[in-house]
């Protein structure tokens, strides 16, 4: 009998100690909280043009303005506005930079996309000025002498295509009359440099870096648009507008070119991300601006006229909330 009740206390001592050793290797510290670290993801675009500078500085930004035990902020080089909205639409990356252009037609499911998207807009930031820029050798002048010229349109997949389409049609052109080239801002320069194209079709916030790098590196000709053709397109497109680029923004550039507003540099989401997370971003974002100036000019765009433009994608019920909060939201 007391060789029974033996084995039976040594089973017992034994499981406890499994149990004890179990806990140990699961809660290795049970003073410890839980980890409340959220990872997020922000898209920006190709490395040599304004979105990928701005979006790492928003990323930096609000990081910086963040308690290390919230968030872990990563900006990512991605193609561009459309794969930045597949993405988000797939839950891979929690916040984008993308033209205005672009995803006017993605929310609604028009143009190239085949259904409509649920992003929503987070904050207008910046105008995209773009323009056709061509080496002051090749003998181009005007938009008509693009036809059968080598024009590098953008990269492919990043959906430029929704706003040249419009500006090369307002010309009387279409892709069928130029030889378009798939091209990043940066690889356009290069191009252009041992004239492997005609002319490119660039910009962004200014200033923009390639445009920079174009007129750093020979005479560069701004091809100008007809003044008909700006009026159709601002008529016709709530995110087209005639926006100015001052004298001297460029290298060899005396006078003040009337460039196009393509469709301005929105911060996005999906509506699936939380009311919260979006208002927390939206705040950090907006209160810290002015570091964000520190890193690129776009950050003057965060300002209560500019913030809340409506270029045709519906706003974020979180950014609404933060922007109600500091009473710049007059939309209702």
């Amino acid at each position: 009998m007391r060789n029974r009740l033996n084995i039976v206390w040594g089973v017992i001592l034994c499981l406890g100690l499994i149990v004890a050793g179990c806990s140990k290797k699961t809660d290795p510290d049970s003073q410890s909280p839980p980890s409340k670290r959220q990872f997020l993801s922000l898209g920006t675009a190709p490395p040599g043009g304004a979105f990928f500078v701005v979006g790492s500085a928003i990323a930096e930004v609000v990081q910086a303005h963040t308690e290390e035990s919230s968030w872990q902020i990563t900006a990512e080089a991605t193609k561009g506005t459309q794969e930045n909205i597949h993405r988000l639409d797939k839950s891979e990356i929690d916040f984008a930079l993308a033209n205005a252009s672009i995803t006017f037609f993605a929310v609604r499911g028009e143009g190239k996309w085949e259904k409509p998207y649920p992003i929503q807009s987070v904050m207008t930031l910046a105008p995209n000025i773009a323009l056709f820029i061509t080496p002051a050798k090749s003998g181009i002048q005007s938009m008509a002498d693009l036809r059968g010229k080598r024009v590098v349109v953008g990269p492919a997949g990043a959906g430029f295509e929704h706003f040249v389409e419009p500006i090369l049609k307002a010309h009387g052109l279409s892709y069928k009359d130029i030889q378009p080239l798939n091209d990043t801002q940066a690889g356009a320069v290069a191009l252009l440099a041992d004239g492997s194209a005609d002319a490119a079709f660039l910009g962004g916030v200014l200033p923009t870096a390639s445009i920079t790098q174009a007129c750093a590196s020979q005479d560069i000709h701004f091809i100008p648009f007809d003044e008909a053709a700006k009026d159709n397109l601002t008529a016709n497109y709530l995110f087209f507008a005639k926006k100015t680029i001052p004298a001297n923004t460029y290298k060899g550039q005396s006078e003040a070119f009337e460039g196009l507003n393509v469709g301005n540099m929105i911060l996005v989401t999906s509506a699936s991300v939380s009311s919260d997370t979006v208002y927390q971003f939206t705040k950090t974002l907006y209160e810290h601006a002015e570091d964000v100036v520190e890193k690129h000019p776009a950050g003057r765009a965060i300002n209560p006229a500019n913030a809340v433009r409506d270029t045709g994608t519906d706003f974020h019920p979180g950014a609404i909330r933060y922007f109600k909060e500091i009473g710049i939201w007059k939309k209702d």
